[in-house]
């Protein structure tokens, strides 16, 4: 007997998370464009580094102190209109930030307002992406299902030192914002029209694809199951346990390091290499673009290889060896790439620490997934917010140790941190749920 051809074409859950991962990468482009204008934004508002990293830090501010709130609204309403709405308030306050007039009384405040509201908006984008992989992935794809999302990281961030250079040096700083913010309203709306909350909801998931899907999610499997399309199942949110939980706080204190680590890159990497490396501002760009090319190959990797190793070895090493190794090797090339002496190598080096760093990504979202099941949303948002916070601190505190002890000891403070996110993963057993 004949067997019937196999089905060739992509399944709709990697059609979806690719968009994820567009869309990953515009939320970066959104939240990264001020570090490139950073330096003409300095000489407009006549704020030095200082106060510059207050308006980063109000950006992480915002982001961290809504991650709970986004995670109960991608619980309650799904991923898709969240997500939708999400594009749209980010994109309305990225403009704003472009109409911040300099001569303004308070100019200053007011832009850190628009920033801090611009964090809450983007705020949205990884809880309801946690409940999409949750929902739509069976557990043994959800790291390489991250790690498309996440290398949209590395793309956006990337791409934007070129994009937007070349846009301030045509037509100003500003008109970076509002071609960001387009892009933004643009990749919403396909989301909006393209997405469910559920496979059992989108009219294009055959039967095939959405047994699977059922098959390998695990203990959420029956109450996902009773969803309707229009109303996701939402039980309660065990709160206690959820913050008493021994992986949580594990996990939420590695991301800290991870988030800490990752802004020095977003916040600061491109005014370094003007400011200390004495780079020009076409060169910095292009050196710039280095760590998220990284970023973008070790989301890419991570994901699939924390995959295979749990196939192989099991969930704990799956999904804990790697992201405690990354850390560990992170803070190795932050010292050694900060001591170097010539700019390129200092640059290359730097990179490699920001690609091993995001190997390590794709893991912590997968965990969270895995502890979290249908409270996802919730705990990718407190371990999220973990995140956010480092980045806040980082984001002022950079400039603050690199103006009394030096650049070098910036970059060693980073490294000391990474190492303990590294052994913060020994406490992690992503097989009990919470």
């Amino acid at each position: 007997m004949e067997s019937s051809p196999q089905p060739t074409k992509l399944p709709i859950r990697y059609v979806l998370v690719l968009w994820l991962f567009v869309l990953s990468g515009v939320a970066y482009l959104d939240r990264t464009n001020i570090s490139i204008a950073g330096v003409q934004i300095g000489h407009e508002f006549a704020i030095d580094n200082t106060h510059l990293g207050w308006v980063f830090s109000a950006f992480l501010v915002g982001y961290a102190g809504l991650q709970i709130p986004a995670g109960l609204l991608a619980k309650r309403f799904g991923p898709r209109l969240v997500l939708s709405l999400g594009c749209l308030w980010w994109s309305v306050f990225t403009v704003l930030t472009a109409l911040v007039p300099p001569a303004m009384r308070g100019a200053l405040w007011t832009l850190v307002l628009v920033r801090f509201a611009l964090g809450a908006g983007e705020a949205t984008m990884y809880p309801a992406t946690g409940q999409f992989v949750e929902r739509w992935f069976p557990i043994q794809e959800r790291g390489k299902a991250n790690g498309i999302i996440f290398g949209g990281v590395g793309i956006g961030f990337g791409l934007t030192p070129p994009l937007v250079t070349a846009i301030i040096l045509r037509h100003g700083w500003r008109a970076s914002f509002w071609f960001s913010a387009l892009v933004g309203l643009v990749v919403g709306l396909v989301w909006y029209v393209a997405a469910r909350n559920t496979p059992e909801s989108h009219a294009l998931v055959g039967a095939p694809e959405q047994s699977l899907i059922e098959a390998g999610r695990g203990v959420t499997a029956a109450p996902l199951a009773a969803a309707t399309p229009n109303q996701p199942s939402a039980p309660p949110t065990p709160w206690l346990r959820i913050f008493s939980s021994r992986a949580v706080l594990a996990v939420t204190g590695s991301y800290f390091a991870f988030g800490y680590v990752a802004w020095i890159f977003f916040a600061w990497f491109y005014i370094y290499l003007a400011q200390v490396r004495g780079l020009n501002l076409k060169t910095s760009a292009l050196y710039s673009m280095l760590p998220g090319l990284a970023m973008t190959v070790g989301c890419l990797l991570g994901g699939a290889v924390s995959d295979w190793i749990a196939r192989r070895y099991g969930l704990r090493l799956g999904r804990g060896l790697l992201p405690g190794l990354a850390l560990v090797l992170t803070a190795v090339l932050l010292i050694l790439g900060s001591q170097a002496r010539s700019a390129p190598t200092a640059a290359v080096v730097l990179s490699c620490g920001a690609g091993v760093l995001y190997i390590a990504q794709s893991g912590f979202w997968a965990v969270a997934a895995d502890i979290g099941g249908e409270h996802v949303g919730v705990v990718s948002g407190i371990m999220n917010m973990g995140a956010q916070i480092g980045g806040a601190v980082t984001a002022s505190l950079t400039p603050l140790i690199a103006a009394h002890f030096g650049w070098n000891m910036s970059f060693l403070t980073a490294a000391s941190i990474a190492l303990l996110g590294g052994i913060a993963w020994l406490a992690i057993d992503p097989r009990r749920t919470v």
